[in-house]
């Protein structure tokens, strides 16, 4: 399945050992708040994520999971294990991982204790009616009101300049082909008025 990905800037990261156990948690996405300007070719797009747009995919029970740096072979935590525990905060969307006795949990616990990890990334899909697009002025604006949320990373490099916009932009251009529609409909109607 692809997925898009979006990174978090300033989301906290932290290290703590309470009950013996090395925990990460942070803030993969933060409510009411513009992400960096993101372009895929011509495309140039800024998102934000509404309060909520989580909550159906995650009482739908999505089982995510927390990988470092969105690797298959570091896997640090998921949802149905009961290792990842993820929800909606008024802030955002928070997560907590128990970290594994493995080199890259290690590794990772000292990278973020150092500051050099700092950000967080999110992986998800929008169903069908899940984001809404509107442009004004010269920026356009991608609002996510749904997601479904399949994966948290902590990262070390922004995901946003990288990530693979496929998705979003089928959106836009499908939004872009709707927007069309109406003004056709009523020139068309004025064009039958005029006959």
């Amino acid at each position: 399945m692809q997925a898009e990905t979006r990174y978090q800037q300033d989301a906290e990261l932290r290290v703590s050992t309470e009950g013996g156990t090395p925990r990460l948690s942070g803030y993969a996405a933060v409510f009411n708040r513009r992400s960096l300007p993101m372009q895929f070719g011509p495309e140039r797009f800024v998102e934000l994520i509404t309060p909520g747009a989580f909550t159906r995919s995650l009482e739908d029970g999505a089982d995510v999971v927390a990988r470092v740096h969105h690797s298959d072979s570091h896997i640090i935590g998921r949802r149905s294990a009961g290792t990842l525990r993820v929800e909606e905060r008024s802030r955002g969307l928070w997560y907590q991982v128990d970290l594994p006795d493995t080199a890259a949990a290690r590794d990772l616990a000292v990278s973020v204790e150092r500051g050099d990890i700092r950000g967080s990334s999110f992986a998800f899909n929008v169903p069908e009616g899940g984001d809404e697009w509107a442009t004004k002025g010269q920026t356009t604006t991608r609002t996510l009101s749904d997601i479904d949320l399949h994966e948290v990373s902590p990262v070390v490099t922004p995901a946003y300049p990288a990530t693979d916009g496929t998705l979003a932009l089928r959106s836009l251009a499908a939004w872009r082909q709707k927007s069309l529609v109406i003004p056709r409909l009523r020139l068309e109607l004025a064009a039958k008025a005029v006959l």
